[in-house]
């Protein structure tokens, strides 16, 4: 069993040495922000989570933690306010950072035994502050999930029509906006706009969106970019995608009714779209891959696979009025739904010559699945408002709501608190007045049989692919989903 012998991690903790999420970081001021022009130590850099802990990538740079590591080929990329450079370095870097760090944390006599070197190379989590993990340079959303677009299809169209012609034959997307993509818990603006007429005929009128909602969607970064003309195929991929990350893309519903025809959304969006401040790498990732729906009609040969897979991450919503008990639990889905996987996507983004760049993000769009609470939004969940969903204490919800006097403001309290989860992506903010609790669960697979907790614990990023399959046969019918992470935030 891998375990970490001088950073403890509490018992049932996302963060354990086979998940290591990377993450950017900064001490906070005693006020309780970070102030990166304090100190050189209160910096933005690199870190990794461990239990409780971050381990700083920048002091295990320095002390030579990182040696032998012959494709890490620039070192200073741990002192950055970014994972890019890194990133930029491929995944044979990644993973031998990644078995550099597990090295180190499970050597009984390593350089963790060190008091002094652990005072420095580790921080608590309730002391740092995250940031987004990667200068995002652009962003793109994609609607890969068949559930999601029926049911939007049926109700702006017709259930006949519900999907366009071209949705089964390419992983439709649109090329979003990077510049208000912010880490969890970072206060946003409710969006004015434009709304339609309150009667045919009459002027639209420029307000306050009235119908907020909430997208559960995952993303995942891009390491290693692709020249301008050149294709990044379905084999290849795998290569190029660095890790995931959560991804709430905020959606003010009233704006986008009147703006979306012809070009799609534009000012229903661009206000914000949260992401979770760590990022799971494939390596990590490995132990939950799964098989991905099957495809009919067949689709074109850069889009076919021959190894098609997915990974089974288990998502869940919850809405909590500000003074309810308890969270009413409104969606729940799961990654391994979605029609459309990475890999084609990736390839699709890049058929026509399209370069991708270390830290370029691709949204999957909102992840849906049949049956009830199955849609990933609140417009799915409600028919566009047709059937408002009934909370647990009676209320009833069509969109995220605020209380009188409007106040438009979507934010959360400064100060952090982390929430153990197995594989973990997001982090919590205090919640001393929200008036409108979101909260976004993400699961990943976490043993319930000791066999296959062991199994997981065993788990190594240097396993070769067919030694991963075999063990993931073994392990299969071992295990069941529990919930792993939240985010929460709240409208006012």
């Amino acid at each position: 069993m891998m375990i970490s012998h001088h950073i403890h991690v509490p018992e049932g903790s996302h963060f354990p040495p086979q998940n290591l999420p990377w993450g950017v970081f900064q001490e906070r001021s005693p006020e309780g922000r970070g102030d990166p022009h304090a100190s050189p130590h209160r910096r933005p850099r690199v870190g990794l989570a461990i239990g409780d802990s971050v381990l700083d990538a920048s002091v295990l740079a320095e002390q030579g933690c990182f040696k032998g590591c012959d494709a890490i080929v620039d070192q200073s990329c741990f002192h950055q306010g970014s994972l890019n450079a890194f990133m930029a370095q491929g995944r044979p870097a990644w993973r031998q950072a990644r078995r550099a760090v597990q090295d180190l944390l499970s050597d009984p006599q390593g350089r963790l035994a060190d008091a002094s070197f652990r005072q420095t190379a580790v921080l608590a989590q309730e002391e740092v502050q995250m940031l987004v993990p990667a200068t995002i340079g652009d962003y793109t959303d994609f609607y890969a999930s068949r559930e999601h677009a029926t049911r939007v299809g049926a109700m702006f169209r017709d259930e006949k029509n519900a999907l366009a012609p071209n949705w089964l034959h390419l992983p439709v997307a649109y090329h979003g906006r990077a510049s208000s993509i912010v880490p969890s818990g970072t206060p946003v603006r409710r969006p004015t706009g434009q709304v339609a007429p309150a009667e045919a005929g009459g002027s639209p009128s420029q307000q306050a969106s009235a119908n907020v909602d909430f997208e559960l969607e995952m993303a995942f970064l891009v390491g290693l970019g692709n020249d301008m003309g050149s294709q990044i195929s379905t084999t290849a991929a795998a290569e190029h995608v660095f890790g995931l990350v959560l991804l709430n893309d905020w959606s003010a519903r009233d704006v986008q009714k009147w703006e979306y025809v012809p070009l799609g959304p534009f000012n229903s969006k661009n206000w914000a779209s949260t992401i979770s401040p760590w990022v799971v790498t494939l390596d990590a990732l490995e132990p939950f891959r799964c098989p991905a729906p099957e495809q009919s009609p067949s689709v074109l040969p850069y889009l076919q696979e021959e190894d098609r897979h997915s990974y089974d991450v288990q998502l869940e919503v919850s809405v909590q009025p500000r003074d309810a008990e308890a969270a009413t639990t409104v969606a729940r889905s799961n990654l391994r739904h979605l029609y459309w996987t990475m890999a084609q996507m990736v390839a699709h983004h890049t058929v026509g010559g399209c370069p991708l760049r270390a830290g370029d993000l691709l949204g999957t769009g909102t992840i849906s699945r049949q049956g009830e609470s199955g849609g990933g939004c609140l417009l799915e969940a409600t028919t566009a408002g047709k059937h408002p969903l009934r909370l647990a204490g009676g209320e009833e919800r069509a969109s995220l709501q605020v209380r009188p006097p409007l106040t438009p403001l979507l934010a959360l309290p400064r100060h952090t608190q982390f929430i153990i989860s197995y594989l973990h992506f997001w982090c919590l903010r205090n919640l001393d007045f929200c008036p409108e609790l979101f909260q976004c669960s993400t699961v990943f697979l976490l043993a319930c049989h000791p066999a296959g907790y062991a199994w997981l614990h065993e788990y190594r990023s240097s396993a070769a692919p067919s030694e991963a399959a075999e063990q993931q046969s073994r392990w299969s019918g071992l295990v069941s989903g529990c919930t792993a992470g939240r985010m929460a935030t709240q409208l006012c």
